[in-house]
């Protein structure tokens, strides 16, 4: 069993029609008795005296049914270890049994990240969950977006550095392994287990992540339409559930007005308000430090401006760079705030916090923000943002990570 957490890209040295030797001195170096290589389980068979190489059995159906029959001496390939005993769970749960090839059709940069577009064989279209987990050539990632007939993953920094996706095009073939939860319910016809399935799937980037890395996932959560929690323990001692405003859907915004419950704002890059022409509300502001500006509904709209579908369409206006001043009606119902010039360097906010995030994820820097609030309408400590990012399959990260890492 596997995680899809790479341990170092490895150099074919030598393969043929019944082995495959493979330079990786930090894996070798725990003697495994079996490998991941580019997402496919081989059994290690003894590699001589060399200890910085690992030789595996390669069988001809394994060749035929996965892309190592394209693998030639000095390509390089992902390798992992497999799991022991007391193992941190870095990625989810792998097998290293390939059930499809897919083809990259697209890749899109995006900032840092980078955005592939693959087209598996539709009998593995019913394995893809959107938010849920697959495994590229080895590599633990999460689903973007499911398409027709594709689907999206967005590789984060981090992933292009550790891995050999960052070398991939349009054109080229990659295995494919979904999460092991989805492949063991896919043959159960009823909802509540793949319901269940799609949470379990995405578990690994659920709650506190720390660190340069813990950064990275809750910015790839961010880059794909999903939410991340910010908790601020010193300035407000409250959490924020953040959203980018440019993949701001219309179930986004129910989501915060019916289960996160607190004020939801939109922290823009004060020259996008400047540019739309959207003024400060008078007045000193809030004890924080929090720049609101005049409410905005769009134009566009053909109801009130309330509705959740209303309000995420002007948020998504508010993001998009041909946006004009007068496209939207002030007042309204969507509360813009100006974060500072200087972001979290200047103040380590909220606001500052999710421009910053949208920025890092290679999105306009305008965002959503609503602050968690208990069913009691007491605002959300430590411990209850933990409980709540478990159970909405958040990452959860403190400002100050933000602050040294962005």
């Amino acid at each position: 069993m596997f995680t899809g957490h790479i341990d170092e890209i490895g150099t074919v040295v030598a393969v043929d029609e019944a082995r495959i030797v493979v330079r990786a001195p930090k894996v070798a170096a725990g003697t495994p008795g079996s490998i991941s290589v580019n997402g496919v389980g081989l059994t290690v068979v003894p590699a001589g005296p060399e200890t910085n190489l690992l030789e595996a059995a390669l069988s001809a159906e394994t060749r035929r049914r996965s892309t190592l029959d394209q693998v030639r001496p000095d390509t390089p390939v992902n390798v992992e270890a497999p799991l022991a005993l007391g193992d941190p769970l870095g990625g989810h749960l792998v097998q290293g049994d390939v059930d499809a090839v897919g083809k990259v059709v697209r890749v899109d940069d995006e900032g840092p990240m980078r955005r592939l577009w693959i087209k598996p064989p539709e009998r593995f279209l019913s394995l893809i969950v959107a938010k849920g987990q697959v495994a590229v050539d080895g590599v633990s990632l999460t689903i973007a977006e499911v398409a027709r007939d594709r689907f999206s993953v967005v590789l984060i920094p981090l992933t292009l550095r550790a891995t050999t996706l960052s070398d991939l095009s349009a054109g080229d073939r990659v295995n494919l392994e979904p999460d092991l939860v989805t492949r063991l319910t896919r043959c159960r016809p009823y909802d509540p287990v793949r319901a269940v399935s799609q949470v379990v799937a995405a578990l690994p980037w659920a709650g506190r992540l720390t660190g340069a890395g813990g950064v990275q996932k809750a910015v790839a959560q961010l880059a794909s339409g999903g939410a991340v929690l910010v908790w601020d323990p010193d300035r407000e001692g409250e959490g924020d559930v953040v959203f980018a405003g440019a993949r701001l859907r219309p179930e986004a915004f129910t989501f915060l007005l019916t289960q996160v419950c607190g004020h939801s704002t939109v922290p823009c890059a004060p020259e996008i308000l400047d540019r739309l022409e959207i003024d400060p509300i008078p007045g000193p502001g809030d004890r924080h430090g929090t720049r609101p500006h005049v409410p905005v509904d769009l134009v566009a709209g053909t109801g009130t401006g309330v509705s959740a579908a209303e309000r995420a369409a002007t948020v998504r206006r508010l993001a998009h760079p041909d946006a004009r001043p007068d496209d939207f009606l002030r007042p309204g119902h969507v509360f813009p705030l100006a974060a500072r010039p200087g972001g979290l360097a200047e103040r380590a906010g909220h606001t500052e916090a999710t421009v910053a995030l949208c920025v890092a994820a290679g999105l306009p820097p305008v965002g959503v923000c609503c602050e968690v609030m208990n069913p009691d309408g007491t605002m959300a400590k430590a411990a209850d943002l933990e409980i709540s990012a478990l159970r909405w399959g958040l990452p959860l990260l403190d400002v100050a990570d933000l602050v040294r890492h962005l």
